[in-house]
């Protein structure tokens, strides 16, 4: 009998959705995967007030999504959701898929999925030997600030104190968007870009997410901060509003247009904020090894990022 190698995954939105698309295509799930995806859809806007539930019980909605005596069907549990009110939100559990005639992989191997609020985490706990999770949380858990900027994905190991944590990045999804520097126009230069050397040269507040303190000044350099003084957007705030009344301040984009809305300029992109599939290297078996090289080879155009170890 083989092997189970347990991966940790978000248990809703944009990273679970993005490897869930990507074991798709490597494992012939569509279908599975589109019925994972929209149902978290659905639930997300029931939750948000957007959508009316099928039923008014989210035991009975819950019960209807999951199949308990079947694992290589999705399963499902309840969270409780950080809007007004805290509801209960329908949430990602588990689902185990067969690995046999997959190439390089041990016959009898089976990868098990296995939501986690926070996979990083429990990567670093020992509890899993692989995970998926947003890039972002590495910056704000673990990476060591230095007077200059980080930038890009592939140098988040050398940042990584090994005394700290036996956790690294293997590769991205390439699911990007941007933690980028928008201004307002009156405090934008007129000629020269909103770019690292504008932000060099300026003094004043800067508006961000308090949930990116560090990852800001991870990405920004140390030495960038100087003269400079965060501000967080108040409480039933859009980001984007407050950065326009701050006049300057990082946020994440995909087109921008929100930002353009409310007036600001967009300058440069700091830092892409992308799902990263990661190893706990004191973990790693064989078996590990092959599930990782099936999740995180590249096999067409749309899954950029290359192997980082």
């Amino acid at each position: 009998m083989g092997e189970t190698i347990a991966v940790a995954v978000p248990r809703k939105g944009r990273p679970l959705e993005s490897v869930l698309e990507r074991l798709a295509r490597r494992l012939e799930l569509t279908n599975l995967a589109d019925d994972v995806i929209s149902t978290l859809r659905h639930e997300k806007a029931v939750t948000k007030g957007h959508l009316e539930p099928t039923s008014d019980d989210v035991y009975h909605r819950l019960a209807t999504y999951s199949d308990v005596d079947d694992p290589t069907q999705p399963e499902y549990t309840l969270v409780r959701d950080d809007r007004a009110g805290m509801p209960r939100r329908i949430v990602f559990d588990s689902l185990t898929v067969a690995l046999d005639g997959v190439l390089d992989v041990p016959a009898g191997t089976k990868l098990q999925l296995v939501g986690r609020e926070e996979p990083f985490r429990a990567l670093r706990t020992h509890d899993f030997a692989l995970g998926f999770d947003s890039a972002d949380l590495v910056l704000e858990e673990v990476v060591e600030l230095r007077a200059d900027p980080l930038e890009r994905i592939a140098d988040i190991n050398a940042r990584i104190d090994p005394t700290d944590t036996d956790v690294r990045v293997v590769t991205g999804l390439g699911d990007t968007v941007y933690h980028t520097l928008m201004a307002t126009p009156d405090v934008a230069p007129r000629t020269d870009g909103v770019d690292r050397s504008f932000l060099a040269a300026y003094d004043g507040p800067l508006c961000i997410a308090p949930r990116y303190e560090r990852l800001v000044q991870a990405v920004l350099g140390t030495d960038a901060l100087a003269g400079i003084s965060f501000e967080y957007p108040p409480s039933g705030i859009d980001e984007e509003a407050a950065i326009a009344d701050a006049g300057l301040g990082v946020y994440l984009t995909v087109t921008g247009s929100t930002a353009r809305e409310h007036g600001l300029v967009l300058g440069d992109r700091l830092f892409p904020s992308e799902t990263v599939l990661m190893e706990n290297q004191a973990e790693v078996t064989p078996a590990v090894d092959a599930v990782k090289a099936l999740v995180s080879t590249v096999v067409d155009a749309d899954e950029e990022t290359a192997l980082l170890v």
